[in-house]
């Protein structure tokens, strides 16, 4: 995610239209803000975002060494 704002109305919108909130989203204790939600197919996603690795205009992630 692009913002830590952005991850709990992620996580909720996809409950809303069939998944499920599986943990709702916290700060661990390495950093960051988390959660985990299934689609609606009932596979496992983690919604994340992270300062450490930014991400550009095309929606890459670049992961700091």
């Amino acid at each position: 995610m692009a913002r830590r704002d952005d991850v709990a109305p992620l996580m909720a919108r996809l409950a809303d239209h069939g998944g499920r909130v599986l943990r709702p989203a916290d700060a661990p204790p390495h950093g960051g803000f988390r959660g985990y939600v299934t689609d609606p197919d009932d596979h496992a996603w983690e919604i994340a975002w992270n300062p450490a690795w930014p991400i550009d205009a095309d929606g890459h992630v670049t992961f700091a060494p």
